[in-house]
C-alpha cells in the first residue's frame, strides 16, 4: 500500500477499548501498533486489531476527520465500524 492520508480505528476486542488515529502510512502504522513499537495508549491497553480505516486524498482532510470521530459518542463510533465490519475481523490481514 503506498502513503495515503488515513483515518483508522483501533479495537482491543469487539465492542473493548477503542483507538481513533491517522497517518499517511497505513500499513507501517499500524505494524508499529501491533508491535507496540511506542509508549503509549494502545501499548498499554493493547488495543491492536484494525477494525476500521477510510483513506482521504489530503492530510488536511484526514486529520479534519480523525478530530470530527473523536468528538463522537461511543455509539456512533460503534455503528460506523459495524456498518463495513460488523464482525470486528481485523482488517490487518487485508492489507499485507
Amino acid at each position: 500500500m503506498e502513503k495515503q492520508p488515513t483515518v483508522y480505528i483501533l479495537a482491543s476486542k469487539r465492542n473493548g477499548t477503542l483507538y481513533i488515529g491517522v497517518t499517511s502510512n497505513l500499513v507501517k502504522r499500524i505494524w508499529e501498533h501491533k508491535n507496540d513499537l511506542h509508549e503509549g495508549f494502545t501499548k498499554k491497553y493493547q488495543v491492536h486489531r484494525l477494525v476500521y480505516f477510510e483513506q482521504y486524498p489530503t492530510m488536511e482532510a484526514a486529520i479534519t476527520r480523525e478530530k470530527r470521530i473523536k468528538k463522537w459518542n461511543r455509539q456512533w463510533k460503534i455503528n460506523l465500524i459495524e456498518k463495513n465490519n460488523p464482525q470486528w475481523r481485523d482488517l490487518w490481514d487485508d492489507l499485507v
